[in-house]
């Protein structure tokens, strides 16, 4: 790809022998920044699993302290009393039969799904719609649960979820370049640990393999391990 003048004299500024301290690298994308939109600042971290075999497989979802800068609206397939607990906590959208037919007829304007397990008998049949999205309830990230008010709230807070790809690489954006340095590191750091506490038990060796930071159209820095512990 072609790059303009801009990039191309960020792009010799990199280091790319360094692993950069958390701070170094946050600063360096903000005062390098070309475009004029708020980019997404993003965290890649490349593990020591194989994604082939099923016990090695990473899954889970991190609660980010300064959210991610956007609105996220959540839809909540509950009934009856907890209905009304989804609605309290900020659910967009809540309802059963109903959400699902119009699901079905081309309706999606929401960017997270959460169900009480009683809820998954109408979920479950709109899976090739809300999986192939990644929108689909889980209860290994907390999604599927009766404690769907908590659910609810963390989603609007800045609940991001992470899995590992055929590359073994997690991938999740963690607020704008706007933010306070600081609250991209805590971002960072909550990510990262939610990320450790989700090693397998069949993963040996190295579990970590290498970390980098950037923005929608930035520089891609390799971060050291250490500071984000």
């Amino acid at each position: 790809m072609k790059r303009g003048k801009k990039h191309r004299e960020v792009y010799q500024k990199v280091d790319r022998f360094k692993e950069y301290g958390l701070l170094e690298a946050v600063d360096f994308l903000k005062g390098n920044s070309v475009v004029k939109f708020d980019e997404t600042v993003e965290i890649s971290v490349m593990l020591g699993v194989d994604p082939r075999k099923s016990d090695q497989a990473v899954r889970g979802a991190a609660v980010l302290p300064n959210g991610l800068g956007k609105t996220v609206r959540v839809l909540a397939f509950v009934q009856g009393e907890k209905e009304t607990e989804a609605k309290e906590a900020g659910a967009d959208y809540t309802g059963g039969e109903d959400i699902a037919e119009k699901i079905k007829s081309g309706w999606l304007e929401f960017d997270a799904v959460v169900a009480t397990p009683d809820m998954m008998r109408v979920v479950g049949k709109l899976g090739k719609i809300l999986g192939t999205r990644g929108l689909m309830p889980n209860p290994k990230v907390g999604t599927v649960t009766m404690e769907v008010g908590k659910a609810v709230e963390e989603l609007k807070k800045g609940k991001v979820e992470f899995r590992v790809d055929k590359g073994a690489i997690l991938h999740a954006p963690l607020g704008k370049l706007s933010f306070e340095s600081n609250s991209i590191i805590e971002n960072a750091k909550a990510f990262f640990d939610a990320v450790l506490k989700a090693k397998p038990s069949a993963a040996k060796g190295q579990y970590i393999k290498k970390v980098t930071l950037t923005s929608t159209m930035g520089q891609g820095l390799k971060i050291n391990v250490n500071d984000l512990k």
